[in-house]
């Protein structure tokens, strides 16, 4: 097989690629590991920035977004026993929209093969050969076969474990990593949401989180103990640590169910540098992780590729390669402020293990200070709907 961009991984951020280059005449090929429907069935978040909106719009597949996505102007933080909003819209006249990131996949997934984009599922042992050279081409068996893809360029879109990120040579990368002490333990329960909005709460007990996917959809957190197992934690065990830790006022209406799903996530931050060797370019969890904290993974994967993007779309209609050679230096730039937020909103939000008295203090400071002042509200807005590409 050939093709011009051989992209590994067929999860959102290689399928939005796919399709972005669909839209400039630039073929490609997905690889992904796992069937269609494994990676339909993984549950996500589904806050989305506003470029990462108006990516889908430029893709062709922001339809059926717009029409079932829920508009966020703001969101509520809950500190002891006070609440706040940060208007969104005031702040930045952007809201951020909830959309499932299963939906996103689904509605990428009806795009390519609408268009006849070739996608091939369960591939095993995929190679990247001569990514430092100008005759680039993958590897990968299927079906018990041998295949090769020859391409001009490799998308590596394949997450933390994948093998695009392991291709760059070990004493070329620069690995950042911070291992946070603690995990969220999140559970997904057919309920009504307790709020429009998302409710972050710092409270005595630790972190909580009340989200949704839909008016029947709900989705929860807590911070736990990363020794903790989901079958350590029974539905009320859940639901009644989750009342103990949100406002009264939500407590009270809260509305419980069974979990459909339940599942702890540990927390890190990770970056790695360089994004590009030669013809191979990371995007996504290949290249950064962030604490879920702000809804910034899938978001920042988005950057990656708008960035790749336009470098690939320079290169093929104009010849061009500044783009492609530019294509690190910009993505990491807005993957450290991405970074630096979230690691930020996760220091505002959780109790850690070693805080101190004094650090206590600090946490509460902040936290009125960010309540009261108008400028913090701001810049946490500007952050929370996504920083300008």
């Amino acid at each position: 097989m050939k093709t011009q961009v051989a992209i590994i991984g067929g999860g959102p951020s290689g399928l939005l690629l796919s399709q972005l280059l669909h839209t400039r005449g630039i073929d490609s090929i997905v690889l992904e590991r796992q069937t269609k429907d494994h990676v339909l069935g993984r549950i996500r978040a589904g806050v989305l920035e506003r470029g990462f909106v108006d990516l889908m719009a430029k893709a062709g597949v922001a339809e059926r977004m717009h029409s079932e996505s829920y508009v966020h102007d703001g969101t509520l933080i809950a500190f002891g026993d006070e609440s706040f909003r940060i208007d969104f819209a005031k702040h930045t006249g952007h809201p951020v929209i909830v959309y499932g990131q299963t939906e996103v996949t689904r509605d990428l997934y009806a795009a390519r093969e609408a268009s006849g984009g070739q996608i091939e599922f369960s591939v095993q042992d995929v190679r990247i050969h001569g990514a430092d050279s100008d005759a680039a081409f993958v590897t990968f068996q299927q079906n018990g076969q041998n295949r090769r893809i020859d391409c001009d360029f490799v998308a590596g879109c394949d997450g933390f474990h994948g093998v695009s990120r392991q291709t760059i040579p070990p004493e070329l990368r620069r690995e950042y990593e911070k291992v946070y002490p603690f995990g969220w333990l999140g559970v997904l329960s057919e309920t009504p949401p307790v709020s429009h909005e998302l409710i972050y709460a710092n409270s005595p007990r630790g972190f909580a989180l009340c989200s949704m996917r839909n008016d029947h959809l709900s989705r929860y957190y807590i911070q736990c103990a990363l020794s903790d197992k989901p079958q350590d934690w029974t539905d009320a065990a859940f639901w009644q640590e989750l009342k103990r830790r949100i406002p009264a006022q939500q407590a009270e209406t809260l509305i419980t169910g069974p979990s459909i799903e339940k599942s702890i996530a540990p927390l890190r931050s990770f970056v790695t540098e360089p994004m590009r060797w030669g013809r191979l370019f990371l995007c996504g969890d290949a290249a950064h992780i962030v604490p879920p904290t702000g809804a910034k993974g899938l978001n920042t994967a988005a950057s990656d590729v708008h960035y790749l993007f336009e470098g690939l779309s320079a290169f093929y209609e104009t010849g061009s390669p500044d783009g492609l050679d530019s294509y690190s230096q910009k993505a990491l730039a807005r993957v450290w402020k991405a970074e630096r937020f979230s690691w930020w909103f996760s220091g505002l939000m959780h109790r850690y293990p070693d805080q101190s008295a004094f650090d206590l203090k600090m946490q509460q400071a902040e936290l009125a200070f960010l309540r009261d002042n108008d400028a913090a509200q701001k810049a946490m807005a500007e952050n929370y709907v996504g920083l300008p590409y």
